[in-house]
Formats: C-alpha cells, sequence, structure tokens
C-alpha cells in the first residue's frame, strides 16, 4: 500500500520509532520562537547546563507583545517588554538569529517564516504557537509545541511525538468569484466541528485547493489548528515553486532542479489510504462569518442567527446558548443587521500582500463608516514595504483606517495595546473568537479581508457585494 505525503515526510524524519500508540523521536529542520512561551526553556538549558544544539536552525522573532506604534521602543505593557528583552538576550546568549522590530526582516513568526525562504517542501517545523500549522502550505510537517518541548527542541534538534492518523480534505470543483481560502476553511470547520480533526494531519487536495495562492494556503493550513488537526498541509507543485524561486538563500541552477525534482515527489500516492476524508463541493461555498465563540459558530452571510433548538446535541444547545449570550445576540436575527465598532484586518491568517490588496480593493474610493474605527496592521516588514510601494497605504489612510507602521500579532490576541473594550464588537481577519480573546468582554466575528472592509464601509457586517 502506497504512503501519505505526511507519512512520508514522517518517516523521513523518525529519528527512532516508537513502540505501536507511542511516540517517535522526530528530527526538526526549523525551529521558530517568539517571546511568549520561550523563557522557561531557555532557563531550563541553563539550569542543565545545555546549550542550544543546531542554532542555525533555529530563527527567533518578537511579534506577539510588540506594539505597531511608533517609535520603535515603546511598550506599555511591563510584562510585554520584559519578554521581548528575554527574547533579545536569549538569542544573542546562545547565538540565534532573530528578527528584531524595526528590522527588514521583522514579522509574525508564521508570516517571515516563509517570506524569508526558512520553510521547504518535506521539512518538519515547529514553534511555541498553535499557528505553526500555517507552514505546512508548502508540503511541510510544521506543527505547535509547548514550553518543555521547546526545551528539548532546543537542546537536541529532535522532538518525541506521537505520530497522527492521515485525514484528506477533497474540496472539489471551483471556488465563486468573492470566495476566498478563509471561507473555505471556516465552511469546513463548521461543517466537521473544532475536533473534527482531532489526532489528524490534515491533507488539502482538490482542483479548488491547487488553484490557490500560496497565500491562500497558508490561510486554510493556518486554521488547520481550529479544526482540532496537528497540522495541515498542500502538496508542493508550481505554485509552491514560483514562489520559493524569489525567497532569499534559495538554491540556484543545478541544485535548485534537484531541489524541485525532490519536491515534486512529495505527493500522496495513488493507492494510499487516509484513515479519515471529507469533501467539500467549492461551488457551494459562499463568504463566511462567525456568529458565536469558536470558528465552528460560522454561517455564510446571507444566514440569520441560529438558535439553541437548532442543534442536535445537549453539549451544541448549551454552547449555543452561552455563545449567543455572551455575544449578545438574538436568534433569527440576519448577520447583515449586526453593527460593529471595530475591524481588524492583520494576523497570521491575513496579514500578507494578498489579503492587504483584497481589503484596499473593497475601500477604493469608499470611507470608513462614522464612529467604526478600522486598523490594518502588515504581518512583515516586508509586507507592509510592498503595501507602500503599490499605494495601498494611501488607500487605507484616505477611507479613514489606521495603517500601523510596525509589523506584529497587533489585535489578534489582545498581548499588547490593541484591544477591544468591553461590550465592543469586532469584524476580525484572525483565527480565534473565544470569549476575551480581542481583550476582556470583546465579541468577534471572523472573517476574509473583503468582507472586513466591507463591514467596516457600512458599519455592519455586510459583504462586498452588498455595498
Amino acid at each position: 500500500m502506497g504512503s501519505t505525503l505526511a507519512q512520508k515526510v514522517w518517516a523521513d524524519h523518525t529519528v527512532l520509532r516508537g513502540e505501536a500508540g507511542g511516540d517517535d523521536l522526530l528530527y526538526v529542520d526549523l525551529h521558530l520562537l517568539h517571546e511568549v512561551n520561550t523563557p522557561a526553556a531557555f532557563d531550563g538549558l541553563r539550569a542543565a547546563g545545555r546549550t542550544v544544539r543546531r542554532p542555525e536552525l533555529t530563527v527567533s522573532t518578537e511579534d506577539h507583545n510588540v506594539p505597531t506604534t511608533s517609535p520603535l521602543d515603546g511598550f506599555d505593557d511591563p510584562a510585554g517588554r520584559r519578554q521581548s528583552v528575554q527574547l533579545r538576550d536569549n538569542s544573542d546568549a546562545f547565538g540565534i538569529p532573530m528578527y528584531r522590530r524595526g528590522d527588514e526582516e521583522h514579522g509574525i513568526v508564521h508570516v517571515v517564516g516563509p517570506e524569508q525562504g526558512l520553510v521547504r517542501p518535506g521539512m518538519t517545523a515547529v514553534c511555541c504557537d498553535s499557528h505553526t500549522t500555517t507552514l505546512g502550505a508548502f508540503g511541510a510537517i510544521a506543527f505547535g509545541i509547548g514550553t518543555s518541548q521547546v526545551e528539548h527542541v532546543l537542546a537536541t534538534q529532535t522532538l518525541w511525538t506521537r505520530r497522527p492518523k492521515d485525514m484528506a480534505v477533497n474540496v472539489t470543483g471551483a471556488l465563486p468569484a468573492g470566495t476566498t481560502a478563509k471561507d473555505l476553511v471556516m465552511a469546513l470547520i463548521a461543517a466537521i466541528g473544532t475536533g473534527g480533526g482531532q489526532g489528524h494531519i490534515i491533507e488539502y487536495r482538490g482542483p479548488a485547493v491547487e488553484a490557490l495562492s500560496m497565500e491562500g494556503r497558508m490561510t486554510l493550513c493556518n486554521m488547520s489548528v481550529e479544526a482540532g488537526s496537528k497540522a495541515g498541509l498542500v502538496a508542493p507543485d508550481e505554485t509552491t515553486f514560483a514562489y520559493l524561486r524569489t525567497r532569499p538563500g534559495m538554491p540556484q541552477g543545478a541544485e535548485w532542479d534537484a531541489e524541485v525534482a525532490y519536491w515534486t515527489s512529495l505527493r500522496t500516492d495513488p493507492d494510499a489510504r487516509f484513515d479519515k476524508e471529507v469533501t467539500l463541493d467549492a461551488s457551494a461555498i459562499r463568504p463566511y462569518v462567525s456568529w458565536g465563540t469558536n470558528p465552528a459558530q460560522s454561517l455564510p452571510l446571507d444566514g440569520r442567527v441560529p438558535s439553541p433548538a437548532d442543534f442536535d446535541t445537549a453539549t451544541q444547545r448549551a454552547a449555543a446558548e452561552r455563545a449567543l449570550a455572551y455575544m449578545d445576540l438574538e436568534p433569527g436575527s440576519r448577520l447583515t443587521d449586526i453593527g460593529i465598532d471595530t475591524v481588524f484586518v492583520g494576523s497570521c491568517t491575513n496579514g500578507r500582500i494578498e489579503d492587504l490588496r483584497a481589503a484596499a480593493e473593497v475601500l477604493r474610493g469608499r470611507r470608513v463608516a462614522d464612529g467604526v474605527r478600522m486598523l490594518v496592521v502588515p504581518g512583515s516588514a516586508a509586507v507592509h514595504r510592498q503595501a507602500v510601494d503599490e499605494g495601498l497605504d494611501r488607500v487605507f489612510t484616505g477611507a479613514g483606517a489606521d495603517f500601523r507602521p510596525i509589523a506584529g500579532c497587533s489585535m489578534c490576541c489582545g498581548l499588547n495595546e490593541d484591544r477591544l473594550r468591553s461590550g465592543q464588537r469586532a469584524v476580525s481577519t484572525s483565527n480565534r473568537n473565544f470569549e476575551g480573546r480581542q481583550g476582556k468582554g470583546s465579541r468577534t466575528h471572523i472573517a476574509s479581508p473583503a468582507v472586513a472592509a466591507a463591514s467596516a464601509v457600512a458599519g455592519r457586517i455586510t459583504a462586498p457585494t452588498d455595498l
């Protein structure tokens, strides 16, 4: 029987195979770090008298806590400043390359990794962040790890972890105009739930996936973890190779040809079997928005807020009741009648140049509604530079949006100065909407950049086609 793509990459990196049902010792090609969850790992190294085994395979960046405004040294939160200083000191002490706030390469860890050519097909990559799954868009196995695991990887460049099962998400047909990778993954999570991929690596397959840009594939894999999966990946193809060819540090000539020959082999065999398969019809997917407090509580924009009675199980009904109370929504009301205070465009999910272009296209010639705050934060310094080169910054500021000069996680995680106040409601291009995610008492509706921009103009949740 043939092997899946995930099985091939996993086998190539298995140093020691565990007993049936146990953990394998996996070699790690790339270890990414940010300022959250890492100080204790370095403390553990020092306490044990260990060093970083392969600092050249480790890269750090500060993103979660950093302010996205000038001046560069401004931190409102002393705890955030302390974590950033610790990451800088630890990176210097152990010889780890670092992208600091203000550097040309700086940005959100899951944005700069691909941007700087750090991730390639067939690799294994880990980071102290669950959305490391983003990097699976390149045909790599990439996933988040905890603090003790960070220490283990720093010390050994390996990780004990259990090999997940294999899951295929087959997407047939083509996405309609105006429907994005964000809508595709939200439709998937709404269909299978936040635990639908638990214990599995998802491989996204089919013509609709192959038609996505690398930015779209990264968005798709980014939110794989919201379906409970360990990782998500897409087989590398000509789209992948074209993206990588322009990245820093890529091989040239015969060496490049050899790499592409290997990358081309990284595909699931025709006779391979998946433990679980799900099929979606891309042509039936429309722009989505979340109504509740997890990404599975999402519906097409033309839907209505559901009633707890609409759900099958007692657990689902109880979750819906809690979500409706927290979000202050009435069952049966139109999603497009929900007024908003704030719009956030950014994050590792939708902070790339393609995302900013989509938002700017909606805003061109329009204004953000009175009483609505719109915040646009590039995912990296390179994205910011390109947005300025293309004049997108003028589109944003001309529409009344706040276009930030420094890249960072910003309002996605609420670990910096960009937060919602209690009771405020936002349309956000980020990946999570649990209670308090964007600030204590905040209410978050997840959507694509185009829907977010249209909602900023209308002052309520809406689609660009409805403007």
